[in-house]
């Protein structure tokens, strides 16, 4: 194949991906916001509610240590990547049913249902994240990213919308507007599978002589830079998991909110996001993922704790605004980061393991949040108040031992913080970078 061959492939394929991550946030808009409000209408108590993130990312985390080997079965990463990604489309069928076909245990249905949508999901992740790393050049990550993020968040914010006009639309009989928006998350995943299936894979670079296989390089967390960042990142993710599946709760619940106020505070941090994206996808372009993910870093702890302030829903929208600017840019960084620091041969082994660490936090803080919720006094009237204390602390002490460690992997210019902040694109400097350690 020629060279001019490749960089037109190449091209459709960048093409076809924003297809397939707009057709994928729209099965995000109509789920991601709608599962717990679903499992709160099915009567689930607070702990299943912590049970409905913990159990299927737990799973999903140690299924994800399996993509390599099921990866090199198949032949190559599309021949995983696609069958993985109908069975999780197909999987919105049973859940979308479950009122109607199993008439009592109905959360506990749910959580096993949305547990192995998980597991079908997370087959496919490692694959798409090494393939998506050879397609997009380096030096374009942070741009091309932040351009397919913005459009996916745009979807994911019309299709968020939507689904809270359809839930309000049927609000005396909430099962059928339930089933209406799983119906269209089906229909929009089968659409994402057939935009991959056009994809061109760039063929898989060879896994070098020294590259650890997983054992190694879980041994090796505490010692590499990547292995590091995994561990800030996946503990940044725990306190985030301790607070993140009750502020649903906290609104539709302790605040009495209508689902349409709910959406309309839900969507402020993605419009946020939205909004900011292309600016920090310039900007880690610039000075590098790791200048960007120790600004964000910085103000995470402060997130949950702007819950702490009013329980009206213009300054939860507020505070949402907020949230969508420090996480654009902390999530935006943390996975181009990682892209950088794998290496390419064995980059689909090191992205599970990031993946799965990440996971078993995630499960543990949802847990650890859903065991507390209920045993906690009040802060200012509320006990979730309380958790979300707990959340913003624990990130500020994850934040202040461990993000010191952890290093840039490419050569950049030396930007300072408020430069890089209110200027367009950030001015040069001083070369500095320090090479994977």
């Amino acid at each position: 194949m020629t060279t001019y061959q490749s960089r037109r492939n190449i091209k459709k394929s960048l093409r076809l991906s924003v297809l397939d991550g707009g057709a994928f946030a729209a099965m995000l808009g109509l789920t991601q916001s709608y599962i717990t409000p679903f499992a709160l209408a099915l009567k689930a108590t607070t702990t299943q509610i912590g049970l409905l993130t913990s159990i299927p990312n737990i799973t999903m985390a140690l299924s994800q240590l399996a993509a390599p080997i099921l990866a090199e079965r198949a032949g190559s990463r599309k021949g995983l990547i696609l069958p993985m990604v109908l069975m999780h489309a197909l999987m919105w069928l049973p859940i979308l049913l479950l009122p109607y076909i199993f008439p009592s245990s109905e959360v506990w249905w749910l959580i096993g249902f949305i547990t192995l949508s998980a597991v079908f999901g997370s087959f496919a992740n490692p694959a798409w994240g090494s393939m998506m790393a050879d397609l997009v050049p380096e030096e374009l990550r942070g741009r091309y990213f932040s351009f397919r993020g913005r459009i996916a968040g745009f979807i994911t914010l019309v299709f968020s919308l939507i689904g809270g006009a359809i839930l309000q639309l049927y609000t005396n009989n909430v099962f059928i507007g339930f089933t209406i928006i799983f119906g269209g998350a089906l229909a929009s995943r089968l659409l994402s599978l057939y935009f991959i299936s056009g994809m061109y894979e760039p063929p898989l670079p060879h896994e070098g002589e020294n590259i650890p296989g997983l054992f190694g390089l879980f041994k090796n967390l505490g010692t590499s830079n990547l292995g590091r960042f995994t561990l800030f990142f996946a503990l940044i993710m725990f306190a985030q998991s301790i607070s993140g599946p009750f502020f649903a709760v906290y609104m539709l619940r302790d605040l009495d909110f209508s689902y349409v106020t709910y959406m309309v505070v839900i969507s402020a941090s993605s419009i946020s996001s939205l909004f900011f994206q292309p600016f920090w996808g310039r900007r880690a372009d610039r000075a590098g993922n790791i200048k960007v993910i120790r600004i964000t870093a910085v103000l995470l702890p402060i997130v949950p704790l702007l819950w702490l302030g009013n329980q009206s829903a213009f300054y939860l929208i507020g505070a949402n605004i907020f949230s969508g600017f420090t996480w654009s840019g902390f999530n935006l960084a943390a996975v181009n980061f990682v892209y950088d620091a794998s290496e390419p041969g064995s980059r689909t082994k090191q992205i599970a393991v990031f993946n799965s660490i990440t996971g078993v936090a995630i499960c543990l803080g949802s847990l650890a949040g859903g065991y507390l919720a209920p045993h906690l006094p009040e802060v200012l009237g509320f006990e979730l108040r309380t958790l979300f204390t707990i959340s913003g602390t624990l990130r500020g002490l994850i934040v202040v031992f461990l993000l010191h460690t952890i290093f840039e992997v490419r050569r950049v210019p030396k930007i300072d913080s408020i430069q890089l902040l209110l200027g367009r694109y950030g001015s040069t400097g001083k070369t500095a970078g320090k090479k994977n350690l």
